[in-house]
């Protein structure tokens, strides 16, 4: 008896798109299901934000620039796709980092976990915060538990914990930035769960990651060599490198790639016995026939794309921020050496152009030929958006000035490359899980094989971005499995 090929139309070719396809390739032959998929990518080229530079000699990442070490999924496909041979760990030189704190350099103290101390001696030490934040933010080790359940911001409960100046001098700057967002208009629930985690199991926030960090350590999964003593992984042609592998094993299993080519609805349509199908129209006016969809766009196309479900608008109300990225080459010999470090983190409280610096170079050391200089400077974050009125000429004068006043580099660049990403950075807001569920209940109901996914749901780093195509992939093919055993029940039966 021969199965059905089944159609399956996955929307959007960045990572998770990539990662799900590649994955459903794989489940859907381990299964048995004659599957054709066909990916949508409305711009000329794959990887969303994950888009490597070549110039000069030099190698530019244009949106994502790494991923952390310690997050898995990441690697297992790099590992599956046969490049783990071209991972790099960071610098030796390029593993300490900075805050920027009334104008001066302040190293980040030892043991610091996304913010929180976990070595309390280092802390002491530090001068980030002073000694009446410090006696602060110890009263975590003290303070009552909050009763009760829900969400609440990730501000409010650092704050909550730790108080207001460890907010505003380190976890503002520091975790604000992976979402270039308002730390108290950020859920905690769906941003870093296991905050909360700690307090409801140990009462204090700095005990519960003290306890985690140390598990961590013990229970580590083995990482490539690469890795070694370095928290962040990237590879040595830059981040491309997994996407070409995506698209090499697109190309292998037949999977097509529509570029230039996207969905402006999908309606469903008469499916395979008593499943129903959906139809995807696209915007050169055809449309394709599917049997599952896998959407993962950003939440503000879900109402054109999906206009009869109401309930997607909490979703697709999620603010997004606009962010940019300055990158500047210098020969070596025009960039101070006092500046140690792989960069450095700026708090809104500083009043700077930019978000935060990073010397690429120093960092990553495959990505600059000898005696030349790589910085990369951010640019953009929630309630500071004026920079997407100006002209390109005038993003990148105030960056080389404050590149000037902060690191005395006074040079021409040998060059400069500037990445504006529109609407880039989805803010989850506070009840976001909630409004994740109650969306993904009424799809179920209405559009059962209509998926939703990828970084505006459960993470915005490449490694979560992994992990939820792959879920997705696995959550359609187990859906596609049972449909099949259904209907050969039924023929048999027959």
């Amino acid at each position: 008896m021969s199965r059905p090929i089944r159609q399956v139309v996955i929307i959007g070719g960045g990572i998770t798109g990539l990662t799900a396809a590649y994955y459903a390739n794989r489940y859907a032959s381990d299964a048995e299901i004659p599957m054709q998929i066909t990916i949508l990518e409305k711009s000329s080229r794959l990887g969303g934000k994950v888009h490597t530079l070549h110039k000069n000699g030099f190698t530019i990442e244009k949106g994502a620039d790494s991923f952390l070490t310690r997050k898995q999924p990441m690697i297992e496909l790099t590992r599956e796709l046969g490049l783990e041979d071209r991972f790099v760990g960071q610098g030796s030189r390029g593993k300490r980092s900075y805050f920027l704190h009334h104008g001066q350099f302040y190293p980040a103290p030892s043991g610091m976990v996304l913010g929180i101390p976990t070595d309390l001696s280092a802390f002491m030490e530090t001068g980030l915060v002073s000694p009446d934040g410090k006696a602060r933010a110890l009263e975590d080790l003290s303070l009552p538990k909050k009763d009760g359940e829900g969400d609440e911001s990730l501000g409010g409960f650092l704050e909550r914990r730790l108080g207001p100046e460890m907010v505003a001098n380190v976890a503002e700057p520091l975790l604000a930035g992976i979402y270039a967002g308002d730390l108290y208009k950020l859920s905690l629930e769906a941003t870093f769960p296991q905050f909360k985690e700690a307090e409801r199991q140990y009462g204090s926030v700095i005990q519960g990651m003290q306890v985690s960090q140390a598990e961590r350590k013990a229970q580590m999964a083995p990482t490539p060599k690469a890795a070694a003593g370095s928290a962040f992984l990237s590879y040595r042609d830059g981040l491309s490198t997994v996407i070409e592998g995506l698209e090499r094993a697109a190309a292998e299993t037949g999977t097509k790639v529509l570029r230039e080519t996207y969905a402006v609805r999908i309606d469903r349509a008469p499916g395979k016995g008593d499943e129903p199908g959906y139809r995807v129209h696209l915007n050169r006016g055809d449309y394709l026939e599917a049997d599952a969809v896998i959407v993962t766009l950003p939440t503000y196309e879900y109402p054109s794309l999906l206009p009869h479900l109401p309930g997607l608008v909490k979703l697709s109300e999620m603010p997004y921020v606009s962010v940019a990225n300055v990158v500047l080459a210098y020969e070596e010999a025009d960039v101070p050496v006092d500046f140690d470090g792989s960069g450095f983190v700026i708090s809104r409280k500083e009043g700077r152009f930019i978000t935060a610096c990073t010397r690429t170079s120093l960092k990553w050391e495959s990505t600059a030929p000898p005696g030349k200089v790589l910085l990369r400077c951010y640019v953009g974050r929630a309630g500071d958006q004026d920079w997407v009125k100006l002209t390109d000429e005038e993003i990148v004068a105030k960056v080389r000035q404050e590149v000037k006043e902060l690191l005395r580099i006074e040079a021409e660049p040998l060059f400069h490359e500037l990445t504006r990403l529109y609407r880039s950075m989805p803010n989850y807001p506070v009840g976001h899980l909630e409004h994740i569920q109650a969306a993904r209940k009424e799809l179920a109901a209405v559009m059962p094989g209509v998926y939703l996914t990828g970084a505006a749901f459960d993470g915005v780093g490449l490694p979560d971005c992994v992990r939820q195509g792959r879920e997705t992939a696995e959550a359609v093919v187990m859906r596609l499995k049972k449909q099949s055993a259904a209907a050969e029940a039924s023929e048999r039966e027959a």
